[in-house]
């Protein structure tokens, strides 16, 4: 294209932060779709056209411009985005999900080597053909454009659009829609001088402390594998019962399991401490100026980044009420929006200095969770569009966590996207791990009261 869209916008701070690591293999935003039966690509193609013009910045490009080191959205006059129907033998649902999260059109955009604009677009559709006549629909996106509370709203969509057989409820966006950091509200921000240096010294000091997994493959990883950890209806149900009796939310629980998994996973004598650190994703829709939600496609997230020191023998109900509690005063005091600027600063620099991370792993804390799952009900919609599963994730093989945990609550039954990078953790050791961690989280719902890590020793 020749010019710019008068509609184009700079990216803001947190966008331009995943412009940088989604090259690197951090932030391909997946949602990929199961279906029963093979779709009709003509209509899909219109259905997909819809979702861009109901959302205008899934039909941008991300452009790079090397004269300005630089990135910008803007809508290009054509075409729409251009389904790719993929006959290479992938063989499941979870391949092609893998698959997906190293397909990365981003890759070269800040390594043009003719000093040129480069541009890409933020959207790409695949269907695949899968055995038994199934078929996959996958939405890659760039993370810059579309967390993972828009990418879920577009999977409904899409759902509503196939299933409905094009009709659709909602209502078109504006614009490219606004930068995460101009809509916080005056104040929340704010952060003096010389306390913003002391927490940058301090995050920096802090994450040579932190313990890892073990590493099976030192340096930089080279794609993002999945393990999924379902537990059915019954025990999910006993897991949240216990969440509301003593006032904490599923992600310090997820979180808490994996502390302990990960502790009893190296075999360590008794009461030597580690400090594993979890970075919780906040979606701040709700809490912006003006008012966001779901429908407001684009990357409204920030993070707080805790650690605890663990010395086994932590019951998993206390361990995960301390997580929650170090998780609520941080928020309590804006930390997700005075910090926002200063962990946006210092991925850019992990992602700049690979040997400032352990053993050059770019591995920032061991787990990554959500505040909140995404909640899921089936219906009509579902059912007329064959829809099977639904897998929503990112890639994290650049600078990220060690596990990144995607969940959901689908129908009542906790169905979390696991996703770790590879060869630096193999799939063995991480099916192990997430394996250990639903041990955990099933006996001690059914526990009702405590779980301590030694009853997690006895149940590999």
């Amino acid at each position: 294209m020749s010019g710019e869209s008068p509609a184009t916008r700079p990216v803001g701070g947190t966008e331009y932060s995943w412009c940088r690591a989604v090259p690197g293999g951090t932030g391909v935003t997946v949602s990929a779709l199961l279906l029963s039966k093979p779709p009709n690509i003509t209509q899909l193609q219109s259905y997909v056209i819809k979702l861009q013009s109901f959302h205008p910045i899934l039909r941008s490009k991300l452009r790079f411009d090397p004269a300005t080191n630089g990135y910008s959205f803007f809508i290009p006059v054509d075409p729409p985005t251009q389904l790719i129907q993929a006959c290479d033998g992938i063989q499941s649902f979870e391949l092609v999900i893998e698959h997906e999260m190293i397909t990365n059109p981003w890759v070269n955009m800040n390594l043009n080597q003719m000093n040129q604009v480069t541009e890409a677009d933020v959207m790409f559709v695949t269907v695949y053909t899968l055995p038994d006549e199934k078929s996959a629909v996958v939405l890659r996106l760039h993370t810059a454009a579309c967390d993972r509370a828009a990418a879920t709203c577009l999977v409904r969509e899409l759902v509503e659009l196939i299933g409905s057989g094009g009709e659709i409820g909602s209502v078109k966006e504006e614009g490219l829609g606004f930068a995460i950091e101009d809509c916080i509200p005056a104040g929340k921000a704010h952060k003096p001088f010389w306390a913003r240096g002391a927490d940058m010294i301090g995050y920096s000091v802090n994450a040579f402390r932190f313990s890892n997994l073990e590493f099976k493959e030192v340096g930089f990883p080279n794609s993002t594998q999945l393990v999924r950890l379902k537990i059915g209806l019954e025990d999910t149900n006993r897991i949240l019962s216990v969440c509301k009796s003593k006032g904490v939310k599923l992600f310090g629980v997820l979180a808490a399991a994996g502390f302990i998994a990960a502790r009893v996973s190296k075999n360590l004598p008794d009461e030597q401490w580690e400090k594993y650190s979890v970075a919780t994703l906040i979606d701040c829709r709700s809490a912006l100026d003006p008012v966001l939600n779901d429908h407001n496609i684009g990357f409204y997230h920030s993070a707080v980044l805790n650690s605890h020191d663990i010395k086994g023998g932590e019951d998993l109900w206390d361990l995960a009420q301390k997580i929650y509690t170090s998780f609520t005063t941080a928020k309590d005091k804006n930390k997700h929006f005075t910090d926002m600027a200063d962990l946006n600063f210092l991925m850019c620099k992990a992602i700049e200095n690979p040997g400032l991370t352990p053993s050059s792993t770019l591995r920032t804390s061991l787990i990554s969770v959500f505040e909140e799952p995404m909640t899921e009900n089936t219906n009509e919609f579902y059912k007329e569009a064959g829809l099977l599963d639904h897998v929503g994730c990112a890639s994290v093989h650049g600078v990220s966590p060690s596990l990144a945990i995607f969940d959901s609550i689908r129908d009542g039954d906790l169905d979390c996207a696991c996703v770790y990078p590879s060869p630096t953790h193999s799939r063995e050791q991480m099916q192990d791990f997430v394996g250990h961690m639903k041990k955990i989280l099933v006996e001690c719902g059914a526990a009702n009261e405590s779980c301590d890590s030694n009853l997690c020793v006895k149940l590999l």
